[in-house]
């Protein structure tokens, strides 16, 4: 894998934008990549259900699931990171939604959270940390 610079990650919950739509189910989870000079954002979309079950299909305990710096990071935070680590076939995809528990859980199981740390960390202090390997991110 090419050597990339992530520049932000972050997650948040979608909000209605009309009174008939379905967004409040839904949380977003995004990952700005830099890969040879150009800028892109990789985003995961996925039922809020999963993060408010968190136990059930996670390893995590609670929200937020770490604090790095002065930083408390929530689900919705990695869940991009943690795609682009787990499915290499996602890596080149600017988007993808999740609606099976099964794959939401697959993508968070056998993080490094010590690593994770240090990569949110990174992005704290540098405002970018760079993405030498994906195994580095998997126990």
């Amino acid at each position: 894998m090419v050597t990339l610079l992530i520049k932000g990650c972050t997650g948040y919950e979608l909000q209605k934008e009309k009174p008939n739509t379905s967004e409040d189910f839904f949380n977003r989870s995004e990952l700005v990549i830099e890969e040879n000079g150009k800028e892109r954002v990789f985003r995961v979309l996925y039922l809020r259900y999963f993060e408010e079950n968190l136990q059930e299909f996670t390893p995590f305990e609670q929200n937020p699931i770490f604090k790095a710096g002065t930083r408390e990071v929530e689900l919705k935070d990695i869940v991009a990171l943690a795609c682009f680590i787990k499915h290499p076939e996602y890596r080149n995809r600017k988007r993808v939604y999740i609606k099976e528990s099964a794959e939401f859980s697959y993508s968070l199981e056998g993080l490094n959270v010590d690593k994770l740390i240090s990569f949110f960390q990174d992005l704290e202090v540098g405002k970018s940390s760079v993405l030498r390997s994906p195994l580095e991110y998997i126990k």
